[in-house]
């Protein structure tokens, strides 16, 4: 099977900000991946300080999930209890949470819960989306507008959705530190797909190799054999852990919990492209 041709780029890849303190176009660059650099959403851990120093204290990666669950539920209202100052305090009602995104991620990744999540990650990180539903290539146009309103959907953002996973994204770069892969940069991801309508192929190193740009948000496995279910062609790539935003291994309890997915900050990715 040949390589496909690359695909043009017809807008710019990232904005020209961010909320991490690193230029958005070295971020979106294979050199960043090659070499990393921490990253840090701005003001996350200071305004969060007494829950990061109590985690510093848990005596295990399991206690420390605990405790990151039972603190977004008391901020965030998360267990379905009214919030102070709530119209009708006391009755249940949809509260926006990491958690429904999540879900929403794993049933369709170019639904509304990954609009947001893209969008998410375009507000902190400055990487623009390439696909949702199809390509985003040249702005404006319909596909874009479509982005624009699934992500700033109301529905979505009446609990502080973007704080909620600043401070998901923050937990998991601790527990990766502390716990679950301390002194790694790195770790081995494979992405089954079956076309290249979202992956633009930048450069093509040899046949087996290539830069791809990867969507703003993305999704992996470390298991190379669930790969292989959700395609015929295996991308693997050696991801920053500074870019994992979840992870299966990070909370006991979650619904992704059967896919052992990784969700990836994206950018240009070299990978090693494998066909069956």
């Amino acid at each position: 099977m040949k390589t496909p041709p690359a695909i043009p780029i017809a807008i710019a890849k990232d904005h020209s900000t961010n909320l991490v303190g690193i230029a958005t176009g070295l971020l979106a660059s294979t050199a960043f991946n090659d070499y990393p650099l921490p990253l840090e959403i701005n003001g996350v851990r200071e305004m969060n300080r007494p829950f990061f120093d109590k985690l510093a204290k848990a005596p295990s990666s399991a206690e420390a999930g605990e405790m990151f669950e039972h603190y977004m539920e008391l901020l965030f209202g998360l267990d379905g209890g009214a919030l102070v100052g709530d119209e009708g305090a006391g009755k249940r009602r949809f509260r926006s949470s990491y958690l429904r995104l999540l879900q929403g991620w794993g049933f369709d990744s170019n639904g509304p819960e990954g609009a947001v999540l893209k969008g998410w990650v375009e507000s902190r990180f400055g990487l623009l989306p390439t696909f949702h539903k199809e390509a985003l290539r040249r702005f404006p146009a319909p596909a874009w507008i479509s982005y624009v309103e699934e992500k700033m959907s109301s529905r979505f953002h009446n609990n502080s959705i973007s704080l909620q996973l600043d401070l998901l994204y923050g937990f998991c770069q601790w527990m990766l530190a502390r716990w679950l892969m301390p002194g790694k940069k790195h770790v081995t991801l494979y992405r089954g797909v079956n076309g290249f309508e979202e992956h633009q192929i930048v450069e093509r190193i040899d046949k087996r190799t290539a830069v791809m740009r990867q969507n703003n948000l993305v999704s992996f496995t470390f298991d190379r054999l669930r790969a292989d279910e959700f395609g015929d062609t295996i991308l693997e790539a050696q991801v920053p852990l500074v870019k994992i935003l979840f992870f299966n291994e990070l909370l006991a309890k979650h619904p992704l919990k059967g896919e052992g997915e990784y969700l990836v900050i994206g950018g240009d990715y070299r990978v090693k492209v494998n066909y069956w």
